[in-house]
């Protein structure tokens, strides 16, 4: 079996990368989907942010508002305290999963799909390294993955147009500019991955870069 960590920052197409690896074969698991499901009333993370968030981010329905908890995580300089009680319980989650899948594919290929392989202070204290035997880096441009922010936003929205006014545009822009700031530059990431992709172009040219490096993880899963 093949451990492999697939990350990106914010707008840089990792979930287009990590779609296509799944229809190649790999058993895709996404670290923000596994810690959604933690973050649900009944769960143990979810109980540990109200305590620490407080009530202002529990939504009428019970379930949490997450438009709030980003508020307070990003706006307010906070994003540690949440990932110090969501980072360990997603991580060890994941390496509960990676076993199971083990046991049933010896020669799996196992691709993990998170924004902050490297960027997480919590879970193992080996950390990345021993996490994963591979990890492969998805980037783009700062204005490209600004505009892919924007344009998700603005569909999220149900906008019947499709169009932003000036001062929602800065506004999701700024928001953009913070969450990148709280993750690693992409040059070191570079520097420590594998394998790079370069996502500035079309999904056609993504999905091909993504074949390519399929054929080499298949063939060290076999050696492995």
């Amino acid at each position: 079996m093949l451990r492999v960590g697939l990350t990106g920052g914010l707008g840089s197409g990792k979930t287009t990368a990590a779609r296509r690896f799944a229809e190649l074969g790999a058993q895709v698991l996404s670290a923000d989907e596994i810690g959604r499901a933690l973050m649900q009333p009944g769960q143990a993370v979810y109980a540990q942010i109200v305590e620490r968030f407080g009530p202002g981010v529990v939504a009428a329905d019970g379930k949490l508002d997450r438009a709030a908890l980003a508020r307070m995580a990003f706006g307010e300089g906070r994003v540690e305290e949440l990932n110090a009680i969501v980072h360990p319980a997603t991580i060890a989650r994941q390496e509960e999963l990676i076993a199971q899948i083990g046991a049933r594919e010896p020669d799996a290929v196992v691709v993990v799909e998170s924004a902050l392989v490297f960027e997480t202070k919590h879970g193992r204290a080996e950390g990345w390294r021993r996490r994963f035997d591979r990890v492969i880096l998805v980037r783009a441009s700062e204005a490209t993955r600004i505009a892919r922010f924007v344009a998700r936003a603005a569909g999220n929205a149900a906008l019947s147009d499709g169009t932003l006014s000036d001062e929602a545009r800065r506004e999701l822009e700024a928001e953009a500019r913070r969450r990148m700031a709280q993750q690693i530059d992409d040059g070191w990431k570079a520097a420590h991955s594998d394998f790079v992709l370069t996502n500035d172009g079309t999904v056609e040219e993504l999905r091909a870069q993504v074949d390519a490096v399929w054929a080499k993880l298949k063939e060290a899963a076999r050696q492995s």
